[in-house]
């Protein structure tokens, strides 16, 4: 369509411009990166600070300070970013990451890596950091939910393969790994001797993941040998051996690891973390006090599971340092009620029965007053709004493979979830007002 004549400004987006701006000014005040920066510079960092080598006035490049790489991983995990390529184009991209960075190049394998090893350190940021809410009167431990979700493995479905498949694949990485020595030895270019030593790494970390699912073939095999399988139908899996295959929340079967968390009810904070590699959570409750006992000092007073925890074993170990509430099963009616034609509705499930111990006696009892019923309806408002928050951030699947890392970074969510509930509960740690804090986004 022709335009008319007439004189109009249209948009010149070719045009280049120069403007005068630092970092800083990219940000306002109560920005949630500022906020993240503020919670990790009141860390202690001495641990990660031990293993850097460079020093003043000696060789070598100086290292990326950790506050950046602890910064960036906290505050990608409430991004919802878990890829460590993604967080490394995000610092050169996007103007809360480059604020964070402060002009510091970080490439991907440095944040992978950051995030990898580090899982000792930031269990031990969760544990201080608890410590000090407990000194605030923050988190009083009345009461902890524990629930566990499955979160997708790193690993595909067709890499899990049974023993003898996988003692083929052992012999071929072996192999492999021996012709490429032999083709380094023949051609000494160095362009072409590091091309072979990349590949010989590759083929290295291969054969060491073969062999670690041939080592836990017996573990699975004795899982199916319980279950009334064949122990010969057992498959580990050739990309990352401790992921199990697992029912999902769809029904589906899949690769996967049991997150569980555990979480104090009154202030919304996670206490306990841990990962399991078995589908189910029975037997997980006694860990998991243990855990929450060892890392705040103090069991808490009661805690509040689901039906798929309270084993009568469970029970016994743990009756003495907290008070289970958990759903008790509906009554079976016994083959001599059967032929008495008394039906199931008319057996209380809370009444103790003659083979019951002590603590399980008291769960029963316990679970059929008024006052445990309408306590326990803060399991579900406590534990699985925690587990969907952390959906929400991104723990559909898992970026990483090995139980240790797995365990890494199921903290780093915690820590990133309780480094929002410190905000919306003691703003001032931060510098901020509470008025001027309540804002939707901030949250958490």
């Amino acid at each position: 369509m022709p335009k008319p004549n007439v004189r109009v400004l249209l948009p010149n987006r070719h045009q280049l411009e120069l403007r005068p701006s630092d970092l800083d000014s990219l940000l306002a005040e109560g920005h949630r990166a500022r906020l993240v920066w503020c919670y990790v510079e009141q860390q202690d960092l001495s641990e990660l600070y031990a293993d850097i080598k460079v020093v003043e006035g000696g060789a070598g490049r100086a290292a990326i300070a950790p506050e950046i790489l602890f910064a960036l991983w906290l505050y990608a995990t409430l991004d919802g970013v878990g890829s460590a390529r993604g967080l490394a184009r995000l610092t050169q991209a996007h103007d809360a990451y480059r604020w964070i960075c402060g002009g510091v190049q970080v490439n991907y394998h440095t944040l992978s890596d950051f995030r990898s090893q580090q899982g000792d350190f930031l269990d031990e940021c969760l544990s201080a950091n608890l410590a000090a809410l407990m000194d605030a009167g923050v988190v009083k431990l009345k009461a902890v939910a524990q629930d566990g979700m499955r979160v997708r493995a790193h690993a595909g479905a067709a890499s899990f393969r049974r023993q003898e498949r996988l003692e083929n694949h052992l012999e071929q990485a072996r192999q492999r790994i021996a012709e490429l020595k032999q083709q380094v030895d023949e051609d000494p270019g160095e362009d072409t001797r590091r091309r072979q030593a990349a590949k010989a790494r590759a083929a290295r970390e291969r054969e060491e993941r073969v062999q670690a699912a041939l080592d836990r073939l017996p573990e699975l095999a004795e899982i199916k040998q319980r279950q009334g399988k064949a122990a010969e139908d057992a498959r580990a899996s050739s990309t990352d051996a401790e992921a199990t295959v697992m029912k999902m929340g769809d029904g589906g079967f899949r690769p996967a690891y049991n997150v569980q968390y555990s979480t104090d009810v009154d202030s919304q904070m996670i206490v306990g973390v841990d990962v399991v590699t078995t589908g189910s959570d029975q037997g997980q409750l006694e860990p998991m006090v243990d855990q929450v006992e060892a890392r705040c000092g103090r069991s808490p007073e009661q805690w509040l599971v689901d039906g798929g925890y309270p084993g009568h074993g469970q029970l016994d170990t743990v009756a003495e340092r907290t008070e289970v509430l958990a759903p008790v099963p509906k009554a079976k009616v016994s083959k001599h009620d059967q032929a008495e034609g008394a039906p199931a509705e008319t057996i209380d499930p809370h009444t103790p029965k003659a083979g019951d111990s002590p603590a399980v006696a008291a769960w029963r009892e316990r679970m059929g007053t008024e006052d445990a019923k309408t306590r326990y309806k803060d399991r579900a408002a406590t534990a699985e709004c925690i587990n969907a928050q952390a959906r929400n951030r991104g723990l559909q699947q898992l970026p990483v493979r090995g139980l240790d890392k797995v365990k890494g970074v199921a903290t780093l969510f915690a820590l990133a979830h309780n480094l929002m509930r410190m905000i919306a509960l003691l703003p001032e740690w931060f510098g901020l007002e509470t008025a001027a804090f309540a804002t939707p986004d901030m949250a958490g």
